[in-house]
């Protein structure tokens, strides 16, 4: 695959290029401004867009801004998000957009493995949520949220949704059968009310009220 990488570290770059390169992919450009980022997709028109959210003039979020104008010209453009810190409103506003995304924390670029097979997961259509922000949500309390209906092995499941695991995965990590899995997904999908849709569709809007509560 074909990768714009948008990162103002330049250590950091030069170091997602090489981890993208030693899997047998492509960096057509590298660049370290959110404005330069739009310029070299409509210049290279790559399968992949990895993005720092905070990124220069304002390092505030033009990263996370440049891939949501890129999602709106490019709805089948896969995306995937790099942050410094867990900002769920930021997740949760990259998978409002639709499937192929993804939101990673930084420190999950040192498990090369698994970050090479979250840009693949994303580039085949799928979702990817960092794991340390799944972790944190379920910390929280969610009184009054309709993620209150969920049994607790419901939850388990939906957390698992939103680190973009596939019902086989699902079912490997939680030591059941992949059949169990369908039923729970079916049941969250009712619980949530949500509305009729494709089952992929519903599976984001699942883990997008997921992340909102």
């Amino acid at each position: 695959m074909r990768v714009v990488i948008a990162e103002d570290s330049v250590l950091l770059r030069e170091g997602l290029s090489e981890i993208v390169g030693r899997f047998g992919h492509e960096v057509c450009a590298g660049v370290g401004n959110a404005p330069e980022l739009l310029r070299a997709v409509a210049a290279h028109e790559p399968d992949l867009v990895v993005t720092d959210v905070r990124m220069p003039p304002g390092q505030r979020d033009e990263g996370l801004r440049a891939a949501l104008e890129l999602r709106a010209e490019r709805p089948a453009l896969p995306v995937l998000v790099l942050s410094q810190y867990v900002e769920n409103a930021y997740a949760a506003e990259l998978l409002a957009t639709g499937d192929g995304v993804g939101y990673l924390l930084k420190d999950r670029v040192g498990e090369v493995t698994e970050f090479v097979d979250a840009l693949e997961r994303v580039v085949a259509g799928g979702t990817v949520i960092d794991p340390e922000v799944v972790r944190r949500l379920l910390a929280r309390r969610r009184d009054g949220s309709p993620l209150d209906r969920l049994t607790a092995r419901e939850r388990e499941v939906l957390a698992a949704m939103a680190e973009g695991r596939s019902n086989g995965g699902i079912a490997r990590a939680l030591v059941v059968s992949e059949a169990a899995v369908v039923k729970h997904v079916r049941s969250i999908l009712t619980k949530l009310d949500l509305p009729p849709a494709p089952d992929d569709h519903r599976r984001v809007l699942a883990v997008l009220a997921y992340l909102r509560h």
